[in-house]
């Protein structure tokens, strides 16, 4: 029995060796072997690269949506002022003003708004003239980057008399 015993220690044993000795070689190998394990300078470069067009790229779209938003918020106070100037055209009573002329600050520069007010002319079906309408036209003018912009507003406005 005693025999037995030492055998199986004794194989015990040399298997316990015989792993120790490969685990040495295969981590000897995988050291020993150059590029293997580790990125080599012309992959770091090459995934630096691919970063960097990702970030020029991701800023042009954050300049491209500034740019939107800037032009969005111009045009918006552009019809605010449209929309002020007819709404007082509309609360003031008489009939509007053939011509007039403003100059207006926006915020982002200065809008002409030029008003202009015509008869209507309006003919029913049966050849009835429709007396006490006009046509008031606005048109505001801006500058932006050089080039000349304009937005119109037409609408009816009804003065008995």
């Amino acid at each position: 029995m005693q025999r037995g015993k030492t055998k199986t220690m004794r194989n015990s044993k040399y298997w316990i060796l015989d792993a120790a000795i490969k685990h040495q070689a295969s981590s000897t190998k995988h050291r020993g072997t150059p590029g293997r394990c580790a990125f080599a300078l012309y992959e770091v470069l090459l995934g630096l690269a691919i970063f960097a067009v990702g970030v020029l790229a991701l800023g042009r779209a954050v300049e491209n949506c500034l740019n939107a938003s800037t032009l969005n918020a111009e045009e918006e106070a552009v019809r605010q002022i449209l929309s002020n100037r007819m709404a007082e055209i509309q609360a003031t009573p008489g009939v509007p003003d053939r011509a007039k002329e403003f100059k207006i600050d926006s915020g982002y520069g200065v809008v002409k708004l030029i008003q202009k007010s015509v008869s209507a002319e309006l003919i029913e079906p049966n050849n009835i003239q429709l007396n006490g309408i006009n046509l008031v036209t606005l048109t505001a003018q801006w500058e932006r980057g050089g080039t000349s912009q304009s937005k119109q507003v037409k609408f009816y406005i009804y003065r008995p008399g």
